[in-house]
């Protein structure tokens, strides 16, 4: 069986730093299963004052939804060549979900899929070029001050740091990395899913890594085998040197959903609940001599690996 690697570096609550070899998760984690509660995904539009139209998002809200219950919110974006329908399409979360709400794994929240290219024209289209890319950095505009107050208005969620989360892949882990880690005052749970070359060096990520130390979490996750992983490596050695708790995941694979819809299915039974490292270790036992202490343990480095472009 394929393993990953995993690293806590000054792991949280637990002041565990180990480096553990884990197996992904099962098999059928992606597969629609038959006889158990199902969320539901709605597409909405909401009034962007930022790009000055209208745009649109995907909402996942959970089995046993009620009006009557508040949510904390994940914002969950996608690459450089997707839209809102991304991670619906090629990632199913909602499945993946609906899987882990059947095992009692999650904490009910509501889930955003945006779109993450703030323009008027956001279609896909020439996603590379320059005048397109720039809307990624728009959108962070867009996302504080246009849709989480939209989500806040119209879902019952509990409107505060603690109960949102933000996490993306590739152009969107750089965008989660940016955004979560530049308003600290915003998100509680950041998550960056093989990030990106949008993703800013980490002195300009965190000038002052003392205040990052307040967050619940930060998760940094990357394929063995991707390309872009100097961006994830280098911030975890950043966060590692700094002694700033952090999770940094490197498991088997590229820049794919292989990988991508793995990080949601763990990143997602961590957030907005007390930070278990036992949700972890269920997956393989963390050996004894690798128990206690500080250390900046990571996976291994791929090397002369021809960099993809981003997703």
């Amino acid at each position: 069986m394929k393993r990953t690697i995993l690293s806590l570096a000054c792991t949280l609550a637990f002041g565990l730093c180990a480096q553990a070899q884990l197996p992904q998760a099962p098999a059928d984690f992606d597969q629609e299963k038959e006889g158990i509660a199902r969320g539901t995904v709605e597409l909405i539009t909401y009034p962007s004052t930022t790009v000055g139209v209208d745009r649109k998002a995907r909402v996942y809200t959970p089995p046993g939804y009620s009006p009557d219950q508040k949510y904390p919110v994940l914002y969950l974006l996608h690459g450089i060549g997707g839209d809102e329908n991304e991670w619906y399409e090629g990632g199913v979360p909602h499945i993946i979900l609906d899987n882990l709400y059947a095992q009692n794994k999650l904490t009910p929240m509501i889930v955003v899929l945006p779109n993450g290219r703030a323009l008027v024209d956001d279609r896909s289209h020439d996603a590379m070029a320059p005048d397109r890319v720039v809307g990624f950095e728009i959108f962070e505009k867009d996302l504080l001050n246009d849709l989480i107050p939209y989500i806040e208005a119209n879902y019952p969620v509990i409107a505060d740091r603690d109960h949102r989360a933000l996490a993306g892949l590739s152009m969107g882990g750089g965008q989660s990395l940016n955004f979560g880690l530049g308003n600290l005052e915003t998100f509680g749970w950041v998550g960056g899913f093989s990030s990106a070359p949008n993703t800013r060096m980490p002195q300009q990520l965190l000038p002052d890594p003392e205040k990052a130390k307040s967050l619940k979490l930060i998760f940094i996750a990357c394929g063995d085998q991707d390309g872009l992983m100097y961006n994830s490596s280098r911030t975890h050695d950043y966060l590692a040197e700094h002694q700033v708790p952090h999770i940094f995941l490197v498991e088997p694979g590229g820049h794919d959903f292989k990988v991508w819809k793995n990080d949601l299915y763990i990143f997602s039974q961590l957030i907005f609940k007390p930070v278990d490292m036992g949700i972890l270790h269920q997956y393989g036992e963390v050996p004894e001599n690798l128990r206690g202490g500080f250390g900046g343990f990571g996976g291994p480095r791929p090397g002369g690996a021809p960099r993809p472009a981003a997703n």
